[in-house]
């Protein structure tokens, strides 16, 4: 148990996590909370150089070798930024943590789900978010707008069979914790999600007692 709360943004690209974070963000320091907001792969200087190389399109690697690569930044993320920052009673906000691993890595990459099940366990413990917000869209939705906003990283040129299996291991996590992770329907206007994001928060928050 820690001071703080840690609260993670899942979703496949385009569904919105950007704009949602940094309301998520506002709205908990509006409630006198103190905020870290971090990413992942990122987080700290080893992981962001570990994430250049993940997302650059000339980055040809094995899937394991990915996956690893993921793993390791999370390793020092935990180490160096998500648990102090609980520890000191902030709430952290991350985008994207290992939910996104088993989902890309795990169903884009096909990776044996056990062998990720080993490195969490081995990487993080018992750490777990308090609360996760998966972003749902549909495909064709979610790659239009990734593709009106910026080039492409290496993950997002991908083809829509690759992010229809991702969505698909996102749905099953989210089967497996339903108690963690929050489904919101990134379709409807931004207004609308992010009423919902302060509906689930408001919940959250009254558990704790805030």
């Amino acid at each position: 148990m820690y001071a703080g709360k840690f609260i993670t943004l899942e979703g496949i690209d385009g569904a919105g996590k950007s704009t949602q974070l940094a309301y998520l963000s506002a709205l908990l320091q509006q409630k006198q909370q103190t905020v870290v907001v971090t990413r992942e792969p990122g987080g700290t200087a080893l992981g962001e150089r570990l994430r250049a190389l993940l997302l650059d399109q000339s980055s040809a690697m094995h899937p394991e070798t990915e996956a690893l690569l993921m793993f390791a930044a999370r390793r020092e993320h935990i180490d160096k930024v998500i648990v102090p920052a609980l520890q000191d009673g902030s709430w952290v906000v991350s985008d994207r943590f290992t939910d996104a691993s088993f989902a890309y890595q795990g169903g884009g990459r096909q990776i044996d789900r056990e062998k990720l099940a080993l490195l969490e366990q081995w990487v993080q413990g018992g750490l777990q978010p308090d609360l996760t917000l998966f972003f749902d869209v549909p495909i064709e939705l979610g790659l239009q707008r990734v593709s009106a906003m910026k080039t492409p990283d290496r993950f997002e040129q991908e083809r829509q069979d690759f992010f229809r299996r991702v969505r698909d291991a996102y749905l099953a996590r989210a089967c497996e914790f339903p108690q963690r992770i929050h489904i919101i329907d990134a379709r409807q206007p931004v207004n609308a999600v992010k009423a919902e994001v302060a509906s689930t928060i408001e919940t959250l928050c009254a558990g704790s007692r805030l």
